[in-house]
């Protein structure tokens, strides 16, 4: 039985809809178009974390922390634009399942988790159909693909990646990583780092995470204060 007829489909993704629907309706100089859609599309992540409270902020601190890859790795404008986008709003998708399967409290069965699985591809196709969200939504439907060919919805491996995806992938990892027993932000950074680091060629980007290594040892703090022009 497909994912969406478990159960009805939350409100929020109505009220998401038609604010995306408003935006995608503006007409704004370029000098001030992509100012205007972040501005706004924070207000959509704001709604996610209302909704899915267990991870709120995980989109704004996973833009933040993509950003910063994204830069370093010499992204253009657009390029950078798109993947913040994305990053605000990757997890979209939960909202289309069940919400029994939303809570990060209980274990999940196998067959639960494979449901799951299917929320990146889901919120890439929520997010298509608007024209300031095509590339973003490419982003989305890829950021829980493995660098070697093991992850999902797709399979797909290696380059054939999207370079948006891989850093999304390994920013949305970085800022989820939880340490039991560890209050200290320092120690769960390296601890965090270092998971990444083993899962290098086989979850993630090697390159993408080396960037980020070096990010926090140059400056750890700007993990989380972020820069100026973001």
């Amino acid at each position: 039985m497909p994912i969406e007829a478990l159960e009805q489909i939350d409100p929020a993704v109505v009220t998401i809809q038609a604010f995306l629907q408003k935006i995608d309706r503006l007409r704004l100089p370029e000098a001030s178009r992509r100012d205007v859609e972040s501005i706004l599309v924070r207000q959509v992540a704001k709604e996610l974390d209302r909704t899915l409270p267990w991870q709120a902020g995980h989109g704004a601190r996973t833009a933040m922390i993509g950003c910063l890859i994204g830069q370093e790795l010499g992204l253009d404008v657009a390029a950078l634009h798109n993947l913040k986008l994305a990053a605000l709003i990757h997890d979209i998708g939960l909202l289309m399942l069940p919400v029994r399967l939303r809570s990060d409290s209980e274990p999940l069965a196998p067959a639960s988790y494979i449901a799951i699985q299917q929320h990146s591809r889901l919120g890439a196709n929520l997010l298509e159909p608007f024209t300031f969200l095509r590339e973003a939504a490419v982003l989305v439907a890829h950021h829980h693909e493995w660098w070697d060919g093991s992850g999902y919805p797709f399979g797909i491996r290696g380059e054939f990646i999207p370079l948006g995806a891989r850093i999304l992938a390994v920013a949305d990892a970085f800022e989820a990583i939880r340490v039991p027993g560890v209050s200290c932000r320092s120690v769960r950074d390296r601890v965090a780092l270092r998971i990444l680091r083993v899962a290098s060629r086989t979850q993630f980007d090697p390159a993408v995470v080396e960037v980020l290594c070096a990010r926090a040892e140059s400056s750890a703090s700007l993990l989380h204060n972020g820069s100026p022009s973001l």
